[in-house]
């Protein structure tokens, strides 16, 4: 696999956006079907330029992660990221996990301080990490991995002292040897490009990629950012009102919001856009489609 950092740097100099994907591993046999046989299938003719795939609270899906980045990049010849978190992991376990993800030939590592499981708060354990920039710096020592860290336009949820304070945090983590950022989801750019500017004027200068949703249904992006703490803008929370109880509606607006969104974000320069899909293809097909990036791509 590619370096992610590579990539970037690639795409950046070509003046393209880099292009890639977020999935999380399926709770069943039918889910896994989908993602491997329908859904990965159906991005890959979009040639993105990596995948992303998600580690559950707790490292609930430890093994299954690696499976599919194993999968996918096997099957499908994609660069993937595989997420790491400290939550539950000692400094030996992590070393015995990045052992394990070296030798399916993954070079990249989203590295995450992560959320225990069942909403509880969060402990390092005895040997283990407290903060991800720990995490960062462990993994730029031992082994020879392209490492993406989280941001948050709004700020994390979890830091009570402000959204400044969580960036200063973030600061930290480039700082232990960040190569690039991939943010929370978000829906007002202006909060974006506040989050982009403080870094700057911070001194961050890696690549900073926004995470794209676009929206299935009201209930469902309801639901969504209640886990992940992101904001629906007052318009757009009663845009969706409107739609509520029509999925088919409103994902058709979904689609139509998240272009408008990448349009203003490519004008201002990002390096790339990362899908959440909820492991689904049509809507962040059609995006790209409506971008006029869908057969720009090259395979890298």
């Amino acid at each position: 696999m590619q370096l992610i950092r590579d990539i970037l740097a690639t795409r950046a100099a070509a003046g393209r956006p880099a292009i890639s994907f977020e999935f999380f591993p399926p709770k069943t046999e039918e889910g896994d079907r989908n993602l491997m046989e329908k859904t990965i299938p159906a991005l890959m003719r979009m040639r993105p330029d990596y995948c992303s795939v998600t580690y559950g609270a707790g490292g609930s899906t430890r093994d299954k992660t690696l499976m599919i980045v194993d999968r996918i990049h096997r099957e499908h010849h994609l660069t993937a990221l595989a997420h790491l978190t400290c939550v539950g992991h000692t400094q030996e376990q992590v070393a015995e996990l990045l052992q394990k993800i070296e030798a399916l030939g993954c070079r990249n590592i989203l590295a995450l301080r992560g959320d225990p499981p069942n909403g509880a708060e969060f402990q390092a354990v005895p040997g283990g990490f407290e903060y991800a920039a720990e995490l960062v710096k462990f993994i730029r020592s031992r082994s020879p991995f392209s490492v993406a860290v989280a941001g948050f336009p709004e700020g994390h949820t979890a830091c009570k002292a402000g959204r400044e304070v969580d960036w200063q945090h973030l600061k930290q983590k480039v700082d232990a040897g960040a190569d690039f950022i991939l943010t929370q989801l978000f829906f007002d750019n202006a909060d974006f490009f506040r989050f982009r500017d403080h870094l700057g004027k911070l001194g961050v200068r890696v690549p900073i990629v926004p995470g794209i949703i676009s929206i299935l249904s009201t209930s469902q992006i309801k639901r969504f950012t209640q886990l992940c703490g992101a904001r629906i803008p007052g318009p757009l929370a009663a845009k969706l009102e409107t739609l509520e109880g029509n999925d088919s509606a409103a994902a058709e607006f979904g689609i139509e919001y998240a272009t408008r969104q990448c349009e203003e974000l490519r004008r201002a320069g990002v390096p790339g856009f990362h899908f959440y899909t909820l492991n689904k293809s049509t809507a962040s097909v059609r995006v790209l489609q409506n971008l006029g990036l869908a057969s720009n791509m090259q395979v890298g």
